[in-house]
């Protein structure tokens, strides 16, 4: 169990959380106190595809992604999972198996919220259970387009498109995990495909990138590359 300083850090957390909004304190302090706290170290498996994990999760710091693997090894990125992000709701909230597994791409930390005090808060609050919802529905819009972009769009236009997203500014900031190894598995491609098409943006004007940033020189003629489709 967390000790009471843990609590009322994630209290705080627990109040951005979307489909917790409306909940008085006392009720959220009761949520925060039947969490509990572990630390995964770089590359290690927060949870199996497949895996019935009946917590919810808060990332509290860390980076995580949500992967599919192919027999042969290969992987498709389903989304990258920032800090202050919730994840597993099939697992908590529909009691389904996983069907993703979760990595740590760097040390994270992340609480552990059990289906049990979730359920309880969703019978006495109706408007929780909607607003969870309307979470897990925005998660498959996002899942849909996913499957559109790989279907119908170029890498370069799927790349283009993540920078687009990503950026704030004009710059995204590359963790040491944000290699063209896990760009690649998140665009639905291969590191040799990514780098042809970097070079390509590079070339063009439109983008340059060092060790620390990928930087958008041109966001006009990105977005047009970004709408390119596949040929028939």
């Amino acid at each position: 169990m967390p000790n009471s300083s843990q609590t009322g850090a994630l209290l705080k957390r627990l109040q951005t959380i979307d489909f917790l909004r409306g909940l008085d304190e006392a009720v959220l302090s009761r949520l925060a106190e039947s969490a509990t706290w572990k630390i995964h170290p770089p590359n290690a498996v927060v949870f199996w595809e497949g895996d019935v994990e009946s917590n919810l999760f808060y990332l509290q710091y860390g980076a995580l992604k949500a992967i599919k693997a192919a027999p042969d090894g290969r992987e498709q990125v389903l989304k990258f999972i920032h800090q202050g992000e919730v994840f597993n709701e099939i697992g908590a909230l529909a009691r389904k198996p996983n069907p993703a597994t979760a990595v740590a791409l760097e040390e994270s930390g992340i609480w552990l919220i059990p289906r049990k005090a979730l359920d309880e808060i969703a019978r006495a609050h109706p408007q929780v259970a909607m607003q969870i919802i309307e979470n897990m529905a925005d998660k498959i819009i996002g899942l849909v387009s996913l499957a559109a972009d790989l279907s119908l769009k170029t890498v370069e236009a799927r790349f283009a498109n993540l920078l687009l997203e990503q950026a704030e500014g004009d710059a995204i900031e590359r963790r040491r995990w944000t290699n063209q190894t896990e760009l690649a598995a998140r665009l639905g491609t291969v590191p040799d495909v990514l780098s042809r098409v970097i070079r390509e943006l590079t070339k063009a004007g439109l983008i340059e990138m060092n060790k620390q940033q990928i930087r958008i020189l041109d966001r006009a003629g990105l977005s047009a590359r970004a709408q390119k489709e596949e040929k028939a």
